[in-house]
């Protein structure tokens, strides 16, 4: 203990200030440093937030890789894609969505359109049914309305062969009663007379037997005229039933 202190007491003055002087640079140095401008600070601070990025970055690329061998910069690649295919997926899901409404809006119309053309065919066929029976029935029961009103004409005539003594006044009187029936069914059918005393000459109402001078005929008749009626004709409903039988005066 008495060497030590007695070393230590025993040093060099000379040394002693060299080392006070050192303490003293090394304080002025440490102000100095602390007495940088702001900016100086913060691009040191800056430099080192980039730094630490960088290492961060590294770091992440020096990581170890997933189960499936992948490297995180493909566990990147692959979330991202799988982000791309979700959105695509859903795009394909309207799309699918807006073609199955289209589908079940035009399967309604076409099952419309169906329904309206069978139902067209339908009233078709009974359109042509009914029109075949109404025209069976006219071949078979045309005559029906002038067949009924022949009947009284034979209830007339039926009368008239009753009697067990008929003077020739009642059957006189009978025959006119029953021409008089038969011109009202013949009038209610439109079945006219053509009788042509003294008229011209129609080809289309009139048939020629026979040709005479006019001037033999009495009253004389004009050439090209009916002389005589032999048997009259008959329209219905403005079309021959039969022609008129006549003489005509020569030309």
């Amino acid at each position: 203990m008495i060497d030590e202190q007695g070393s230590g007491a025993g040093a060099n003055p000379r040394n002693t200030q060299e080392d006070a002087a050192a303490v003293a640079a090394s304080g002025q140095s440490r102000q100095s440093w602390t007495a940088q401008t702001p900016s100086q600070s913060g691009s040191g601070q800056a430099a080192g937030a980039r730094d630490g990025a960088a290492q961060g970055t590294a770091a992440q690329d020096t990581a170890a890789p997933d189960a499936a061998g992948r490297s995180p910069a493909a566990q990147g690649a692959a979330g991202q894609a799988a982000r791309d295919t979700g959105a695509g997926s859903s795009s394909s899901a309207s799309d699918g969505g807006a073609a199955a409404n289209r589908i079940a809006e035009l399967e309604a119309r076409c099952a419309e359109l169906n329904d309206l053309y069978l139902r067209a065919v339908a009233e078709t066929e009974n359109v042509r049914r009914r029109g075949q029976e109404e025209v069976a029935k006219a071949n078979k029961y045309g005559i029906e309305s002038f067949a009924e009103s022949l009947l009284p004409v034979r209830d007339s005539l039926e009368l008239a062969l009753s009697s067990d003594a008929p003077s020739v006044e009642n059957i006189r009187e009978g025959v006119e009663t029953t021409l008089r029936l038969l011109a009202t069914v013949f009038e209610r059918n439109k079945l006219v007379e053509i009788d042509p005393a003294g008229q011209k000459f129609d080809p289309n109402l009139h048939q020629a037997i026979s040709t005479v001078p006019g001037e033999t005929a009495d009253p004389p008749v004009a050439p090209n005229h009916v002389v005589t009626v032999l048997q009259k004709g008959y329209l219905i409903n403005d079309r021959v039933l039969r022609p008129a039988l006549v003489i005509v005066a020569q030309g």
